[in-house]
């Protein structure tokens, strides 16, 4: 005898599942691996490409669907794809343990690599290596956030190592050369610059151009060039030599 499945019971396997709790129900959709983050980012807009099965659902790994009643109650319409959206744009993604232990993992090798390239022992002049980051983000005790981009993670684990003083640790400086025509502005405009750099390692007053080189921290750049452009009309440039000041002998990234 053929035991037939109920209507309201869909199997489905291998799937990322978007849940929302919406009128004190939990509704859930079954989606494609990845394909959230896409329609997510405006990368995928086409619902058939993001969705296992085009239904709603109370309980996907049971397969239970939900019915028109409970979609009515809750959502205030039984209009599948506006209730697709809303649950695709607010929801929550379910991922596995080892999902979300594997993305810890590399969030946290990212956020220490960030930090490594980024920045030098200020004794020495030299970068760290990811594992010494890594060790002095453990000593910290840190932990990451899955919500946070690795990048701005890593400017507040630069920021403890220094107030913790966990390890000798400063922002690379980046090297650069500004040039502008000569005018009797041009000492008045290099007084504006003095607070923004750090080391200055040559100067020409000589000729009908002014040219500075030197060191400055990766943050102050788009600063400099604003001023520039703003106090000489776009006739004086900045630009970048080097991205981080290395020792001689420093192999080079």
């Amino acid at each position: 005898m053929v035991i037939q499945q109920p209507s309201t019971q869909i199997k489905l396997t291998n799937v990322s599942v978007v849940r929302l709790r919406k009128g004190g129900k939990r509704f859930e959709i079954a989606c494609y691996k990845n394909k959230v983050m896409e329609w997510r980012s405006n990368v995928e807009t086409d619902l058939d490409e993001v969705l296992q099965i085009h239904n709603v659902f109370l309980n996907v790994s049971k397969g239970q669907v939900a019915s028109k009643d409970d979609l009515n109650k809750s959502f205030k319409t039984d209009d599948l794809d506006k209730i697709i959206q809303e649950i695709l744009t607010k929801g929550e993604l379910q991922v596995s343990e080892k999902e979300r232990s594997n993305k810890l993992d590399s969030m946290w090798r990212d956020i220490a690599t960030i930090v490594a390239d980024n920045c030098i022992n200020p004794q020495t002049k030299r970068p760290y290596t990811v594992t010494m980051i890594e060790k002095a983000m453990g000593d910290l005790h840190l932990s990451v956030n899955p919500n946070r981009s690795s990048k701005s993670q890593a400017l507040d684990v630069i920021k403890q190592l220094q107030e913790k003083k966990e390890m000798p640790i400063q922002r690379a400086q980046m090297r650069v050369r500004v040039t502008m025509p000569q005018s009797k502005e041009t000492k008045k405009l290099r007084e504006k610059l003095t607070p923004l750099l750090g080391t200055t390692e040559d100067e020409d007053f000589a000729g009908d151009e002014y040219e500075l080189v030197a060191l400055i921290d990766p943050g102050k750049y788009k600063i400099i060039n604003e001023m520039l452009q703003a106090d000489t009309k776009g006739r004086a440039q900045i630009e970048i030599m080097s991205l981080r000041e290395q020792e001689e002998g420093d192999e080079k990234f």
